[in-house]
């Protein structure tokens, strides 16, 4: 958990320290997606250390993702008020911390049902930020 801890810590100092673009939201979410197939294995070989692994590297990913740099700084106020993107953005990437999280102690606690359906949840996160922000 300290290590979780330690890498947002880590990885949200780091984001701060140049402009997001749309090169570095598609590196993160093969990162994301990286991450989910390693807990998936985990699930799948009933190995903690692995489902650690990919919950570790999914809360790095996540803690990088935000809107990119062109949605930010919209000047009009009217687009800025109309966009709900960044908003969005940010909601999704707490639920996604919590219930990378929730995978964790569940799967830990011997809880592999609940585990599993935290994983399909975060999923579910994913696919609502595809279909309404990337509107596939």
């Amino acid at each position: 958990m300290k290590k979780i801890v330690l890498t947002l810590a880590l990885v949200g100092s780091l984001s701060f320290a140049s402009a997001y673009t749309k090169e570095d939201r598609i590196n993160d979410m093969h990162d994301m997606a990286e991450a989910m197939n390693t807990i998936q294995s985990g699930f799948f070989y009933n190995n903690y250390d692995t489902v650690s692994t990919g919950v570790t590297s999914l809360s790095a990913a996540i803690a990088k993702v935000k809107p990119p740099m062109e949605e930010e700084d919209d000047k009009d106020a009217m687009a800025q008020y109309m966009n709900v993107k960044v908003t969005m953005t940010n909601k999704i990437v707490k639920n996604i911390n919590e219930k990378a999280l929730t995978i964790l102690q569940r799967f830990k606690n011997g809880d592999s049902a609940q585990a599993v359906q935290a994983y399909t949840k975060i999923m579910g996160q994913c696919m609502k930020c595809h279909r309404e922000i990337r509107h596939w």
